[in-house]
């Protein structure tokens, strides 16, 4: 077999693009020849890599194990440029880096500093639910995450990040609970909500929630922050579940009503995970060293 680097470089980005045209763009190829790229590999491997539909492609079995060696090639290949040490400087890095709602809502104070401090290196952060960012964690296709402990977390190394309590915000003069220092998500599940947009991790968790007690949550308008969400409870559009943390350091926190709830599922400790931190590219070590430090007195990562 004989793979060359294009090749795998181009079926990463069709792998995570879910599309031939967005792959070869990436990458930098002619639709025709990204194409002719993957036909290659499947008629040398003598097995189909993707699964061609309407809108897009789908890997096959075949393709998912390609993907899972093509990601540990590259992080070698970024390993190796790291341990090069100063013939290294200069080139960048890349690192792709999992968060939940509450976490991704910490985290661009830790990645400023980051930023600031390490120019060569690239930070992609992308926000999904816990249990999405395990199975992708699991699959070889993020370096790192940070997941509530609810997940099926069980086949990740784990370091403690945080723990992130979720609480109801209603606008100042609002009677909802008024006197309490808690509230249950039940009494509340009948107000007017104010969400955040499809597919928001946070949001996802909440209706999961609610299908449990056999109701539907009515979302007066969906948004896309936080910020946005606070500001629109402020001004007495609904109430919100928010990251308490969140609603606390929120502009329109003067403004509104901070309730924590008292449900179990509404207090979650997330986990720093990564496959194995030992073996993180020079780069990702140094990402998951900067996280971890945020919120503790001592480095894990040797």
């Amino acid at each position: 077999m004989r793979f060359d680097l294009v090749d795998l470089r181009l079926f990463l980005h069709v792998a995570e693009a879910g599309s031939i045209t967005a792959g070869a763009e990436r990458s930098g190829l002619a639709l025709a020849s990204a194409s002719a790229r993957i036909k290659g590999m499947e008629e040398m491997l003598g097995v189909a890599l993707v699964e061609r539909k309407r809108r897009g492609i789908a890997l096959t079995p075949a393709g998912q194990t390609l993907l899972f060696h093509a990601r540990t090639i590259q992080n070698q290949i970024a390993t190796m440029a790291g341990d090069l040490g100063e013939h290294a400087r200069g080139l960048r890095a890349h690192v792709r880096l999992l968060a939940n709602t509450a976490a991704a809502s910490l985290l661009p104070d830790i990645l400023s500093r980051f930023l600031a401090s390490n120019p060569h290196i690239d930070v992609e952060l992308e926000e999904r639910p816990s249990h999405v960012i395990a199975e992708k964690l699991a699959n070889g296709q993020a370096d790192l995450g940070i997941a509530a402990d609810w997940a099926n977390l069980a086949g990740l190394e784990q370091k403690p990040f945080c723990t992130d309590q979720l609480a109801v915000i209603s606008a100042k003069g609002s009677s909802i609970a008024e006197g309490a220092c808690s509230i249950q998500f039940a009494d509340i599940v009948a107000e007017p909500f104010v969400g955040l947009g499809s597919g928001n991790a946070l949001q996802e968790h909440i209706i999961h929630q609610a299908s449990h007690l056999g109701r539907h949550l009515n979302f007066r308008v969906k948004v896309a922050t936080l910020e946005a969400a606070c500001e629109l409870v402020a001004n007495g559009v609904g109430i919100a579940i928010v990251p308490e943390v969140a609603a606390r350091r929120s502009a329109a926190s003067r403004r509104t009503r901070i309730l924590p709830l008292s449900d179990k599922w509404a207090r979650r400790h997330l986990q720093l995970c990564a496959r194995s931190f030992g073996t993180l590219t020079p780069q990702a070590k140094l990402l998951a060293e900067a996280i971890y430090l945020a919120t503790h007195a001592k480095s894990f990562v040797s």
